[in-house]
């Protein structure tokens, strides 16, 4: 079932969908609204204080000129959204094309006035002028109306473009999808985690099986999504040990190993097959369970400020306050173990999790090789790791504070060329560093 709402889920964030289903709903609108003309006629006097007038050629031209406007209209929006695309894949990176295409209003648009258009044409080809005119006037209302709301739709498009092509709007969108990344970890959902992750015995339970069969990848790919439920239903069903040795968001080859099912019995292909079927591989990464993915989107919107065509340093410091408080927040989760369990206990799942530390490599390793010529971005950088090293808990979340803390103090040196700027990140790394 998870597997099934993950392609759901994929399927309505494409860009054709939402257009697609508008454009079918235009299709049962004007078969109904012609089904109800067909059944109540209103009379000429009625339909004078709405179009004017009645004849057959008004309505046509009201018809016409509705679907003209609505297919160049159409062709703006078009313009307007490749334009979106091709500013936010030089500013901010080809990462956050999808982005900009998931967002609902930029599907709604372009399927409202596509089906705006198909239904124009429907109904205008049911307009009658012969012996036995047809003048489907509840359906030209309908019309009228639904060119009213796409105007007033086109004023909020506009107001969203201007609005979301700010690198304060991207940035903060960013941020919003870490916050709920942190909240749940692979592999939180599979099966639950032990009282004391610490007492198993790998070897040990690995030894109470007989068999033990590697599963390979079979493309080359991005993991971009395991579904965790399902996968532990079918080992605590079968008696297995699977251990899983990649974890979304990690790229595979063909032919390379993947897991190992520990078992009782030989593991027949069809069952390695129905396995397979639970790991979901794609040309591209995910957020989906991949909390690395999320943070590169901002680290990347980082380094492509502080290339030298864009030179924008600000905007650096934003993404690097904007993880600041993402890392400051993962301090107090706790991190799921590697062990998984079923109801009754029992061992059944090994993964590969992710640790602190690499979230805090992915974050702050690139954006500090890129900002060698910037003293100011290295100093927010430090500023930010002695806020984050505050509500550090563990003694390892601690030590990799310390290890960056130490990588920027050293690349600071060779970048500062005032005495000042020096003086005022070793004011900042001697809260960090007894060192200095």
């Amino acid at each position: 079932m998870k597997k099934l709402l993950f392609f759901w889920e994929e399927l309505k964030a494409t860009f054709w969908f939402v257009p697609s289903l508008l454009i079918f709903g235009a299709f049962l609108l004007s078969f109904g609204a012609l089904w109800v003309d067909n059944q109540i006629s209103l009379s000429t006097e009625h339909l004078r204080y709405v179009f004017m007038s009645t004849s057959v050629d008004s309505v046509r031209t009201v018809l016409s000129t509705i679907a003209g406007a609505m297919i160049s209209v159409t062709g703006t929006v078009f313009s307007i959204t490749l334009a979106i695309l091709t500013l936010t894949s030089s500013q901010f990176g080809s990462r956050l094309i999808k982005n900009f295409m998931y967002v609902r209003l930029n599907q709604v648009v372009l399927g409202a006035y596509l089906s705006t258009y198909i239904y124009c044409l429907l109904i205008l080809n049911a307009v009658r002028g012969d012996t036995n005119a047809f003048v489907p006037a509840i359906s030209v209302i309908i019309a009228l109306l639904l060119a009213i709301l796409n105007i007033i739709l086109l004023i909020f498009f506009i107001h969203h473009v201007a609005t979301s092509i700010q690198v304060n709007k991207v940035i903060s969108d960013i941020s919003d999808s870490l916050d709920k990344d942190v909240k749940v970890l692979f592999p939180e959902k599979m099966g639950k985690e032990p009282d004391e992750p610490e007492k198993w015995d790998e070897k040990a339970e690995k030894a109470k099986y007989k068999f033990q069969t590697e599963i390979s990848s079979r493309k080359r790919g991005y993991l971009q999504y395991l579904d965790s439920e399902a996968l532990m239903h079918l080992v605590q069903k079968h008696n297995y040990l699977l251990q899983i040795y990649i974890r979304p968001g990690a790229h595979v080859v063909s032919h390379f190993r993947i897991a190992t099912i520990h078992s009782q019995e030989k593991i027949s292909d069809e069952m390695i097959d129905q396995i397979m079927g639970y790991f979901i591989f794609g040309r591209t990464r995910l957020a989906r369970q991949d909390i690395d993915f999320s943070v590169l989107q901002m680290v990347e919107i980082a380094v492509r400020a502080l290339s030298p065509g864009i030179n924008d340093p600000n905007t650096a410091i934003m993404c690097i306050d904007n993880l600041k408080a993402t890392l400051c927040e993962l301090v107090q989760v706790k991190f799921p173990s590697k062990y998984r369990v079923d109801e009754e206990g029992t061992l059944r799942i090994m993964v590969e999790r992710v640790f602190y530390e690499s979230v805090l490599d992915t974050a702050f390793h690139q954006i500090r090789h890129n900002a060698t010529d910037s003293i100011t971005v290295l100093t927010h950088l430090m500023e930010a790791l002695t806020v984050i090293h505050q509500y550090a808990i563990t003694q390892n979340q601690k030590e990799a504070i310390l290890k960056h803390a130490r990588l920027v103090w050293n690349a600071g040196q060779k970048a500062a060329q005032e005495q000042a700027d020096l003086q005022a990140l070793r004011e900042l790394a001697q809260r960090l560093l007894d060192e200095l």
